[in-house]
């Protein structure tokens, strides 16, 4: 009974409400006490919270329940038609046209129309001749239309719709879309809800049954004010107790945060070793963040580094030359690297367009303009790209991104550096290294560490700039680069097992984990 009247001395009215209003051996959630205690969400897990804590309310069940919104993009491609419709209808009346041509008529990206095109060739629908012509190769394999016709019709009419409601076919591509890594821009977003429900505990019917024979209700004044004085209220009411056992507050010293002071260490390490450090702006064109790195504008490939479109002002005014013009002549036809290019016609307008920067490598490709032969550079940078947030993966991150020039710099000195990241600075025991692929290095490798954990995951990609990237910026010396996920660094160093944690908000665990 004493542990019974201790709790009451605790409770907050929200939860003597709960308590008073629940039934023995009735489930409980939040939909219940937001429709028959007029609460809203925060109260309700807010309560749910404190009540668990003292052991009054135990968790029965837990799910989640998953549904689907539609995008401002969902909207705009209900009206108009999804770029996989307007292909189909345009090659209906036009027969064979070449991606740029189509993206020129639809007035389309030519990222957008390649990936597109992608999609539909997969699907057998679209096909592309020996001249590089797009055209309708069987137009009975056009269930992805169907499907994402039948996905935007639904989602439009209910603006969100539990996966439940969808039938395979439509949760299969509802996932793909939301999902995937790479697309910034998709016509749905998926939302993960977790649904608890709660039940009155043994110690919960005591408490209440205490509650009750006390006549206490929840009501009861906190805060004696002159109105409450003034209406006589105080007289009908009962007044909360006070605790004033409660101790002080704590008086807590200023400490760096870990994952910055860890940030620091990295940048003290490579300034020792000669570095030098660059910055720049998180808005970039789509000149630098893509095309100067040798990344054709229409490819499919392209949707690794989907990025986040400025809304205003979309373009940039100029791009600085001899770079624009030799830039786009590596694309078109190789210009004087000994390529043969990407052999479509560059867009000069598109590569204004103003984007968050999607990867750290733009700054090394504007390091080359200026860079000192031999030199070394490297950068702590913050990208943005579209992903789905988990325990490795972050749409708002930190990379370390670096280039080492020289006439003697070849693939072994790039081992080296990356081994000295992966051991020295995350602390891996276990690191491995495999062929990679990025449109702008050749040779390119990817390192891999081991979490005691979580196991093998990516740290990032490094490799040798190809010749038309550094000749284009009028660079002619081998240039080793990298681009390392920083965050996943400090995961392994820090000894954490989410990469969210980093950044949480909770300021007791990152004291305890700067404590450790």
């Amino acid at each position: 009974m004493e542990a019974v009247e201790t709790i009451i001395k605790t409770l907050h009215p929200l939860e003597i409400k709960v308590l008073l209003h629940v039934e023995t051996g009735k489930k409980l959630n939040a939909e219940i006490l937001m429709q028959e205690l007029s609460f809203n969400l925060g109260q309700c897990n807010q309560v749910f919270s404190w009540l668990s804590m003292k052991e009054l309310l135990a968790e029965l069940e837990r799910f989640t329940i998953i549904s689907y919104e539609i995008t401002e993009m969902g909207e705009e491609y209900y009206k108009q038609g999804t770029p996989e419709e307007r292909i189909v209808t345009l090659l209906e009346k036009e027969k064979k046209l070449t991606l740029p041509d189509a993206a020129k008529y639809l007035n389309i990206d030519n990222k957008d129309v390649g990936s597109t095109f992608g999609l539909l060739s997969k699907e057998g629908m679209l096909a592309m001749n020996e001249d590089k012509a797009i055209y309708i190769a069987d137009k009975t394999k056009d269930q992805r239309l169907k499907h994402l016709r039948a996905l935007l019709d639904l989602l439009h009419e209910k603006k969100s719709v539990p996966d439940t409601e969808l039938t395979p076919a439509l949760q299969k591509l509802a996932a793909s879309l939301s999902k995937k890594r790479g697309s910034g821009s998709s016509i749905c977003k998926q939302l993960e809800r977790d649904k608890v429900v709660y039940i009155l505990t043994t110690q919960g019917e005591a408490v209440k049954k205490a509650l009750q024979t006390k006549g206490v209700t929840g009501q009861e004044i906190g805060v004696l004010t002159a109105e409450v004085l003034k209406s006589g209220e105080w007289k009908q009411r009962g007044f909360r107790s006070y605790n004033i056992n409660t101790p002080p507050v704590r008086v807590l010293l200023g400490r760096k945060n870990p994952y910055v002071e860890f940030l620091d260490k990295l940048k003290d390490k490579l300034i020792s070793l000669g570095f030098e450090e660059y910055d720049g702006p998180l808005v970039e064109t789509e000149f630098w963040n893509c095309d100067a790195l040798f990344m054709p504008q229409f490819h499919s490939a392209r949707d690794i580094h989907d990025v986040y479109y400025i809304k205003q002002p979309q373009y940039a005014k100029t791009i600085a030359e001899p770079y624009l013009s030799q830039v786009s002549h590596a694309h078109e036809n190789g210009w004087q690297t000994g390529s043969r290019g990407w052999g479509y016609s560059f867009d000069k307008q598109f590569t204004k367009k103003l984007i968050l920067r999607s990867q750290g490598t733009v700054l090394s490709a504007k390091a080359l303009v200026n860079a000192k032969i031999p030199g070394k550079y490297f950068g702590v940078v913050r990208c943005f790209r579209y992903d789905k947030v988990d325990a490795t993966h972050l749409a708002d991150f930190y990379q370390t991104e670096g280039i080492v020039l020289g006439k003697n710099v070849n693939l072994k000195t790039l081992l080296g550096l990356l081994k000295m990241f992966a051991e020295q600075v995350a602390g891996a025991k276990d690191v491995k290294y495999v062929p990679g692929y990025f449109p702008f290095t050749e040779p390119s490798v990817e390192v891999h560490i081991k979490h005691p954990e979580l196991g093998w995951f990516e740290l990032g990609g490094a490799g040798i700039f190809r010749p038309e990237v550094t000749l284009p910026l009028g660079i002619d010396v081998p240039v080793l680069a990298w681009g390392l996920g920083i965050d996943r660094m400090a995961l392994m160093s820090l000894g954490l097992k989410d990469i969210r944690d980093l950044f949480q908000a909770d300021i007791e665990q990152v004291r305890l984990r700067r404590r450790s």
